[in-house]
């Protein structure tokens, strides 16, 4: 399933690969890996709430933004709050961003290998293969309860909207 018009790249249109998840969906399962090339999947993080920042590649300014701002307000969250970054950067190059850019709360992982997650969830961008900037939180029962795509890529989530869906969960 491809869709269009959601998202522009510097104002440039492109195509998203997967479907469109609404809040209320069931979250798709997914398998990236982790810096150590281990599998993860949404199975990982059961019975806990989940914020999943997607960015494009880390080594880009918004995108080390995002993940810094994530990394921060992890470290102010319970311990049921799994806070995930996925990106399709290669594990060592995420490993490396991580080290030299203080990346200890949230969880760096790469949808390199199969782009199980970009497909799964509807961010796959088909001229890049990269994927959208976006936000999802999910429940402890693995609900969507917030879903935001950021049309220009180039620009930032709106970090307080994701935040007060998880902190309406809690």
């Amino acid at each position: 399933m491809e869709r269009t018009g959601i998202i522009t790249m510097k104002g440039n249109p492109l195509t998203l690969v997967g479907p469109e998840l609404k809040v209320g969906d069931k979250a798709p399962d997914f398998t990236v890996v982790n810096q150590d090339l281990k599998p993860v999947t949404l199975k990982d993080f059961d019975g806990k709430f989940k914020v999943i920042s997607v960015t494009p590649s880390l080594d880009t300014p918004v995108c080390d933004l995002q993940i810094h701002w994530f990394n921060e307000d992890a470290a102010n969250q319970p311990q049921d709050v799994a806070v995930l970054n996925i990106s399709m950067d290669l594990p060592f190059a995420i490993k490396r961003f991580c080290a030299t850019g203080g990346i200890d709360k949230a969880v760096a992982l790469s949808d390199h290998r199969d782009a199980s997650f970009g497909t799964n969830w509807g961010v796959l961008i088909k001229e890049l293969r990269l994927l959208a900037r976006s936000i999802f939180v999910v429940d402890k029962e693995n609900v969507i309860r917030y879903v935001q795509i950021v049309k220009e890529q180039i620009t930032e989530p709106d970090y307080d909207a994701a935040l007060n869906a998880l902190k309406k969960l809690m």
